[in-house]
């Protein structure tokens, strides 16, 4: 039996297009496009999220988010928003890293040219700068991407607080159903 795993790595296996079981890492996002993601689908019985290995362009690990068999509209609005944000955080770190790496390659060649130097050594090693150098390089890319990093860092924190509320919601919510349920009132009506 396969267990969920908080750390590590999701366990891939390829399933039917016909699956009974639900998951949010095949739905399209609010744009209608859909988003690539693992085929992967956790066992029916599963009652935990998923955490996959590190995306080899952003670096952060995908999650296939737990379906409960009774969601409520209030808890899919709190799993689409975390998906949304997951998207939009993995399209933020995929774009930014790869301009990263673009600009260090471009700045090692052109310092290593400065220097008379070739990309590679006599043994065929890559060349590398020292760390004085590459501060050079780290100080002007935080620089003129500081407005770039501002604006994640604040959408990023508008993002997390709506999915904190949402998240007191549910908690709420399912509280106020298990008193209701233990003390037999009908749906709205709690003095009955």
């Amino acid at each position: 039996m396969e267990r969920p795993l908080s750390r590590g790595t999701l366990p891939m296996r390829r399933i039917s297009a016909n699956a009974s079981r639900r998951c949010s890492s095949s739905e399209p996002t609010k744009q209608g496009n859909s988003v690539k993601r693992s085929q992967f689908i956790p066992a029916a019985e599963s009652k935990h999220d998923w955490i996959g290995p590190p995306h080899r362009l952003s670096n952060l690990r995908p999650i296939i988010y737990h379906i409960p068999e009774n969601e409520t509209e209030l808890e899919k609005q709190l799993r689409t928003l975390r998906r949304e944000t997951e998207d939009w955080n993995h399209a933020f770190w995929t774009n930014q890293n790869i301009t990263f790496n673009k600009e260090k390659d471009a700045f090692v060649l052109s310092q290593l040219k400065e220097k008379g130097l070739t990309e590679r050594d006599e043994k065929g090693r890559k060349r590398a700068l020292n760390s004085e150098e590459m501060a050079v390089f780290y100080k002007h890319f935080l620089d003129e991407n500081c407005i770039r990093h501002a604006n994640y860092n604040k959408n990023w924190y508008r993002r997390n607080f709506t999915i904190t509320l949402l998240m007191g919601r549910v908690a709420f919510h399912n509280v106020w159903r298990t008193l209701a349920e233990r003390r037999g009132w009908k749906k709205g009506s709690p003095t009955t």
